[in-house]
């Protein structure tokens, strides 16, 4: 194989601006999803029943995709086609779910929500998988911490925004957050229409900057760590085995806290449990704050990870990162009031960037790269199933173990993403 160049700062930015927008919608999504399904009628304890529909379809869509854009080559290249067809439906998806109520003839609001968050999350998933696959097709072993380190710098700053912007219409440019019962709010529903627009766009920026090397450019190839670098074999190197144990506790963690967030800040901190309520309404713009810093705070150490791994190494360094979460986690315990809910956002953001930058630099040396596609799709498996067994078991979980308490499946959160530190401390890595 052609030795890969090493890329200046903002060739790897361009090649990896999609993911901005990629992380807008998904941070509208993650932000917004529950209080606009709970507004349709959907109770606290069935919600992680709905958050399922995202981590099946992306079990589904991620290995196919990946597998596909392994072997597709037209004037588009191999994985900006995917990026294309997955930002149209995203957008379709964005500005349809808060509309759900205007569709509902025949159907429940919350049935067609719950529908439009599978189309969403489907439709992520085929962009954001080839992304993954280009950072590893274009750039050598010793960029790929910087790689994936900017893609966080990105998703940080495009979930900031996402995040915030229900607040920021609502409370600097006078949008109503108030509507009718059934009906999602003026502000959440304009941002919804915002992030579409941000999501083509940067999608489309993308794709005209960044080029990618022809099927030939990867004849050949023997430049991985493990014995398997035929496209004839297939055998998952024992390095993902052991990042699959990690990823399952750290997302495990990360879906309690998409899902119960919204409902656990409400109860404990605004006193309210009643969807249609303007305390409900300000405690998930308050929420939308919170999740805005703690990818705002990703962003920020993002470019700082790779100078960190390169002292410590990848390994502690996710070590740190992941034990930082797990502490904030459980601080909920300790936090006197809403305001202050600040400080553990720190120590979130901090895992969030390392989840979202360490496991594949990590790993992406391990894999041939004529499958590498195939390969980051089926390692994508390790976010969704935990999401899949969280989705089945967690409601079950807050209603029968917890008595329908969600601050305890807060905890719950902290105390499994530390068990994934532990488990990081058994993996073996060069750098």
């Amino acid at each position: 194989m052609n030795k890969k160049p090493l890329l200046s700062f903002w060739q790897i930015w361009n090649m990896s601006f999609g993911f901005l927008g990629i992380q807008f919608g998904f941070a509208l999504q993650n932000a917004n999803a529950s209080r606009i399904l709970m507004t349709f009628g959907a109770d606290v304890h069935h919600l992680s029943w709905f958050w399922l529909v995202a981590p099946i379809t992306g079990m589904i869509v991620q290995p196919i995709i990946g597998y596909f854009s392994d072997k597709t080559w037209n004037r588009l290249g191999r994985r900006r086609p995917y990026f294309l067809a997955g930002a149209l439906l995203t957008s379709t998806a964005l500005v349809l779910m808060p509309n759900a109520p205007h569709l509902a003839s025949f159907i429940a609001p919350m049935f067609i929500g719950g529908g439009m968050l599978m189309i969403m999350d489907a439709s992520i998933n085929i962009s954001m998988e080839p992304f993954r696959a280009l950072v590893a097709d274009k750039l050598p072993d010793e960029q790929h911490a910087l790689g994936f380190s900017m893609q966080t710098l990105l998703i940080g700053i495009g979930a900031v925004v996402g995040s915030w912007l229900p607040y920021i219409l609502s409370n600097w440019f006078g949008i109503s957050s108030d509507s009718g019962d059934g009906l999602v709010a003026n502000d959440v529903t304009f941002s919804f229409y915002f992030g579409a627009f941000v999501l083509i766009g940067s999608i489309i920026w993308t794709i005209a900057t960044t080029d990618e090397y022809p099927p030939e450019f990867y004849e050949n190839d023997h430049n991985t760590d493990t014995d398997n670098s035929s496209p004839e074999k297939f055998k998952i190197p024992k390095k993902m085995w052991k990042l699959l144990i990690v990823q399952f506790f750290s997302w495990f963690a990360l879906f309690s806290m998409w899902v119960y967030t919204t409902p656990a800040v409400a109860e404990n901190f605004f006193g309210t449990t009643d969807p249609d309520s303007p305390a409900f309404k300000e405690a998930g713009n308050w929420v939308g704050i919170l999740f805005g810093i703690y990818n705002g705070v990703s962003a920020i150490i993002a470019l700082s990870l790779p100078k960190v791994a390169a002292i410590i190494g990848r390994k502690h360094t996710h070590i740190i990162a992941l034990t930082l979460g797990g502490l904030s986690f459980l601080s909920f315990a300790i936090i006197p009031n809403y305001q202050m809910l600040i400080i553990p956002m720190i120590g979130i953001g901090i895992a969030w960037g390392s989840i979202l930058a360490m496991p594949y630099a990590m790993l992406a040396n391990s894999l041939p790269p004529k499958q590498m596609g195939m390969f980051m799709g089926l390692f994508n498996m390790s976010i969704t199933i935990p999401q899949i067994i969280n989705g089945i078991f967690g409601g079950l979980i807050l209603k029968y173990i917890f008595g329908g308490d969600t601050i305890l499946s807060i905890y719950l959160a902290g105390i499994l993403m530390i068990f994934g530190a532990v488990s990081t401390y058994f993996i073996k890595d060069k750098l």
